[in-house]
């Protein structure tokens, strides 16, 4: 009989002493108010406008959809623009998205995925006020925050002001791994920041700003709407899953640590009801096993569809590890690489771009210990860190 893994870790947290609304050991737990939910802060200006929306299934102001608020409140909403995944969250990771449009409210939706990643000026004609409100998982190599760039970039071109309505990051507590070197640029790494960036979308959109990062050094007009009751040590669990294979909150907090695997031979749980929380192998030795299947828009990678894939469940130790090393684990990965013979053919070449160096690599093959790689990366991301405070919305610890 399957456990509801909910029940599994109100057990875990009852027994360690944490209430139940924690999850990760250590954050502080409050009441956050999101930009979206402060209508009386932006709805002034969107007044007599003719509005695009970038939004997906997290745009939400409790149980109501951004598009639906705005629509009620008499705000004209122009257009909707859809990052990867779609306007309702449904496609999987870089499965094309098309133009078409909403099915609810009949508004057109413009994709911002596939070979149309930037705005075009057509699709800016018209619109007096552009409007983002994402929920972002404060990772380098999850996409919304390269859709955030071209829509703030072909707004500075076309003279639209932008509306970044905040919201908290869910691994907003700790700045992690390699800092990406731009020859590996790419659109799930455009910026030279760690893996684990520790910013909110509107304090990344003030640093994209600040640093001159867009095209030509030109700069977007640029309000943020920040949340109330956040800062970078309190927990905030997603109430909507932000992309099909981030199912809860266990997935998102691994998934900095297990997109990784991405880039080898060792699955991640794709096509699971666990995908990020869990690795496995057909090659690998454990009791823990699981088969992935075929599931309707998610994409298996590497494919192993009903083959029996051996390997670790993290679901209950993993977030206790990271709580631990406040800080990206790269045992697992290693492990893995090791247990399958340390052979070349276990990474793809993919693994360097998500990675945003090909040190990464080298490290592991040379088999350099998961702590001397760690300590690799502190002088980059010290010079980060400085660049990192002159953004931000929110203080690190309460002050």
């Amino acid at each position: 009989m399957k456990r509801n893994l909910v029940a599994i870790l109100l057990v875990v947290m009852v027994a360690s002493g944490m209430t139940e609304a924690q999850i990760m050991p250590g954050l502080k737990t409050g009441t956050i108010t999101c930009g979206a939910d402060r209508t009386g802060e932006y709805l002034g200006l969107l007044k007599s406008a003719r509005v695009g929306v970038v939004a997906n299934q997290t745009s939400r102001s409790g149980t109501v959809h951004l598009v639906d608020l705005l629509l009620g409140a008499d705000i004209k909403v122009s257009k909707v623009f859809a990052p990867e995944h779609g306007f309702r969250g449904e496609a999987e990771a870089g499965e094309v998205i098309r133009d078409g449009k909403d099915s609810k409210t009949g508004l057109p939706v413009v994709s911002l995925y596939g070979n149309h990643k930037k705005p075009t000026p057509e699709d800016l004609a018209g619109i007096d006020w552009m409007v983002f409100d994402i929920q972002d998982v404060g990772v380098r190599f999850y996409t919304y925050i390269s859709t955030l760039h071209y829509v703030m970039e072909a707004c500075a071109e076309n003279s639209v002001p932008l509306l970044v309505l905040d919201r908290p990051n869910p691994n907003g507590f700790y700045i992690d791994g390699p800092v990406l070197d731009t020859v590996f640029r790419s659109f799930v790494g455009m910026h030279p920041v760690p893996v684990v960036h520790g910013m909110t979308i509107g304090e990344y959109a003030r640093m994209i700003n600040g640093e001159g990062w867009l095209k030509s050094g030109i700069t977007c007009r640029l309000t943020v709407i920040p949340c109330v009751g956040y800062d970078h040590q309190t927990e905030y669990v997603l109430p909507v899953k932000p992309s099909p294979n981030l199912p809860n909150q266990v997935s998102v907090y691994l998934y900095p640590d297990l997109c990784f695997f991405e880039g080898t031979v060792v699955s991640i749980g794709r096509g699971t009801e666990f995908p990020f929380q869990v690795y496995g192998h057909p090659d690998m030795k454990s009791d823990f096993s699981f088969i992935p299947v075929s599931i309707p828009g998610v994409v298996q990678r590497p494919t192993y569809e009903g083959i029996k894939c051996y390997g670790t469940d993290l679901r209950l130790t993993g977030i206790q590890e990271i709580a631990f090393r406040h800080g990206i684990v790269l045992d697992w990965l290693i492990g893995a690489y090791n247990e399958l013979g340390k052979r070349d053919s276990f990474f793809t070449s993919y693994f360097n771009t998500l990675a945003g160096t090909d040190n990464l690599r080298q490290q592991i093959s040379r088999g350099i210990p998961p702590v001397e790689i760690r300590r690799s990366w502190k002088s980059e991301l010290e010079k980060y860190k400085k660049i990192r405070v002159k953004y931000l919305l929110y203080p690190d610890a309460g002050e």
